[in-house]
């Protein structure tokens, strides 16, 4: 008898096309994955570029026009296209931005929507890590905890509101999850190449916001050497190696700019020396953490947007509705990973017994679930504690750090916690958990009451409702299993689907309400934040700042903290007329600058209105030593600056130098009609 072999694919269903693995997903994945991701993807794309108006940061923005200007201030991230002095921030997300503005032409849509995209393709990438990171003998479960964090993470409310701003922290966040996503694949696979990737990647990222891209280097690291598969000493020597690239992708526009001539490029913004170090260990780096004066400085920090440092802080009014929603979820979360570490994973595949567990981690299913146990919770307990004990400057959009750990712990946690609800004797994790998620989503939505007055009762009722079910469904499995009554089994199961959709609703209705908020404010202001005033603003003493209670939160702008009033812009300019903005436009005559103010926050404005280069004799706080007499005197006598406001000479509130302003009252000739400007022209 002859036996005809046909090919393998004769007879059988036609696998998908491209086009339909991209929107439907891999025939091994869920139905419902591939679309259900798609979905919160553009779900974040309308959080973060809805209705995008205004000139955002103003700071920044200037800087990005000046860029489109010029290279040279392109290079730098100079304020101004005449390069007097750069900004207080490494240049990369100026770069980002202001290379789609030199293409597209400078204004809102071309500077902010490389930002919401830069939010979406974050989103995308946590999903895709936790996914990956959980063992693939169950597709579901994987694609579950990965679906839950990307809502998660698009839902976190200062992360909107940052994502629709263009302070440099959306691209950090997206280099630091790019740079976590290659580390796990590099403990997949066990070779270097992803490693050093994933160093290049964090050095970006000191090159966006300096020493915060290294607080996730700790757990990184660790989970490199103790799940890489590599023997131990190879590790080693790919930690070394990754070492290396981290220093040179940190220090190449450092070293640049340092050890370029002084008189040939612009002053260092933020620093007492006119060098990138200083704003590397002082008012940019560890001064952020130590308070004013770290490193002798001088500067720092001292103002908090975020309150009193603390073990609370993350908790208080300010913070809570920011970032704090579902840390107590986490906090259980990483106990439970901590009291199952050894049997972490084994249980992936239904039926796997012990003598499996080798043979799973060899696959490096056990091997990567930990390793990301290790990532993302190293990520939230570093950053956890360095926010809240920080002593220096802290916004709340700082936070926006660590929504990528909260999203994938929330996510791997909730599939961690069904799995022991279901099989162990650690069932009462999940109820303990959706009742604390509950009960501190109460607590945050009643500190302002009258923003949406139901919602809180009815989170309060949804949580009730998911604790008492899936509680009930627990203990009536049980009592089922014990009578062999299968019915009773399928009635529980029931019970807790529907009691697993309402702790969905008990734990992410607040965030997602404190998240549209900012789709309906301006988008103008240096401190974002989402949600309504708190009433107690940001702690003591800063009540004023977010209105009154129960007005809308969005993204708004933030008065100065105390001891730097006056520093706020306030009208066109800055607080200086147009009248006074049109004098200057035409009698600046061939002077490349237009005039010099104190400090960045009335550079900036005028910037934006007149397009030309503005000296910020201070820098943004008005107190860097960037201008001297004798620079003063110099940019006059070359010609290249004829106007100074002398009312703004003495650098800002705190700064305690007088000698420019009181060369410029003695030396220059005030301009009628326009108050305190001064001509110093010879």
């Amino acid at each position: 008898m002859t036996v005809t072999t046909l090919p393998a694919s004769h007879g059988a269903a036609p696998g998908r096309g491209r086009l339909a693995r991209v929107v439907l997903g891999p025939e091994r994945e869920p139905r419902w994955a591939r679309p259900a991701l798609w979905g919160v993807l553009g779900l974040a794309f309308a959080l973060y570029a809805w209705a995008l108006s205004g000139m955002a940061n103003e700071y920044y923005s200037a800087a990005i026009l000046s860029g489109t200007k010029s290279w040279k201030a392109f290079f730098f991230g100079a304020l101004d296209s005449g390069s007097f002095i750069t900004v207080d921030k490494p240049p990369f997300a100026l770069w980002v931005m202001g290379l789609s503005a030199r293409i597209f032409g400078f204004g809102t849509w071309s500077m902010l929507l490389p930002q919401a995209v830069a939010g979406v393709v974050t989103v995308a990438l946590a999903h895709s890590a936790v996914r990956r990171s959980l063992p693939p003998e169950r597709p579901g479960a994987a694609h579950a905890a990965a679906l839950l964090s990307a809502v998660v993470m698009t839902l976190t409310p200062i992360t909107v509101a940052i994502n629709r701003d263009n302070n440099p922290d959306t691209i950090l966040v997206l280099l630091l999850v790019a740079a976590a996503w290659l580390a796990l694949e590099a403990i997949r696979r066990g070779g270097p190449r992803a490693l050093l990737l994933c160093a290049l990647l964090v050095g970006l990222g000191f090159n966006t916001k300096m020493l915060q891209a290294y607080l996730v280097v700790p757990a990184l690291a660790l989970a490199y050497v103790t799940c890489a598969a590599a023997p131990f000493p190879r590790r080693l020597g790919h930690l070394l190696a990754a070492g290396a690239v981290l220093v040179a992708s940190s220090a190449w526009w450092m070293v640049i700019v340092d050890l370029w001539p002084t008189s040939s490029r612009p002053y260092v913004g933020g620093s007492t020396d006119n060098s990138v170090w200083d704003l590397v260990i002082g008012y940019n780096g560890l001064g952020r953490i130590f308070g004013r004066g770290f490193g002798g400085s001088g500067r720092g920090g001292g103002a908090s947007f975020g309150g009193e440092s603390g073990a609370g802080r993350l908790f208080n009014d300010t913070m809570a509705g920011q970032i704090s929603w579902l840390l107590p979820f986490c906090a259980l979360a990483l106990l439970l990973a901590a009291a199952t570490w050894r049997t972490l994973g084994t249980r992936a595949v239904a039926g796997e017994d012990r003598s499996s567990v080798s043979a799973l981690g060899e696959r490096g299913g056990l091997r990567v679930n930990r390793a990301a146990w290790l990532v993302w919770g190293g990520w939230l307990a570093v950053h956890h504690v360095v926010f809240s004990f920080s002593s220096g400057t802290f916004h709340p959009y700082y936070s926006t750090a660590m929504a990528p750990a909260v999203a994938a712990v929330t996510g791997m946690g909730a599939v961690l916690m069904w799995r022991a609800y279901r099989r162990s004797a650690w069932w009462w994790v999940l109820p303990l958990a959706v009742a604390a998620t509950g009960a501190w989503s109460f607590v945050v939505l009643r500190r302002t009451p009258e923003f949406v007055p139901w919602l809180a009762w009815a989170v309060a009722a949804a949580g009730v409702a998911a604790v008492a079910g899936l509680v009930g469904a627990r203990l009536a499995r049980g009592r089922a299993a014990k009578a062999e009554a299968g019915a009773g089994g399928a009635a529980a199961a029931r019970v807790a689907a529907v009691a697993v959709v309402a702790a969905l609703l008990a734990g992410l209705a607040g965030p997602a309400a404190y998240a549209v908020t900012p789709l309906r404010s301006p988008i103008n202001g240096t401190n974002p934040t989402a949600g309504p005033s708190s009433g107690s603003g940001f702690g003591a003493g800063f009540g004023a700042m977010r209105g009154g209670p129960g007005a809308d939160g969005g993204t708004r702008a933030m008065e100065a903290p105390p001891g730097q009033a006056g520093q706020a812009r306030s009208g066109p300019g800055g607080g200086v007329s147009s009248a006074l903005i049109a004098y200057l436009e035409q009698n600046q005559g061939t002077a490349t600058w237009l005039v010099a103010v104190g400090s960045a926050r009335q550079a900036a404005p005028i910037i934006l209105e007149t397009g030309e280069p503005v000296i910020a004799m201070g820098g943004f706080t008005g107190r860097d030593p960037a201008l001297t007499v004798q620079g003063l005197k110099e940019l006059v006598a070359s010609g290249r600056l004829k106007y100074v406001m002398a009312d703004d000479a003495r650098g800002g509130p705190g700064r305690g130098d007088s000698e420019v302003t009181d060369w410029v009252r003695a030396t220059c000739a005030a301009v009628d009609g326009q108050d305190g400007l001064y001509l110093c022209a010879p």
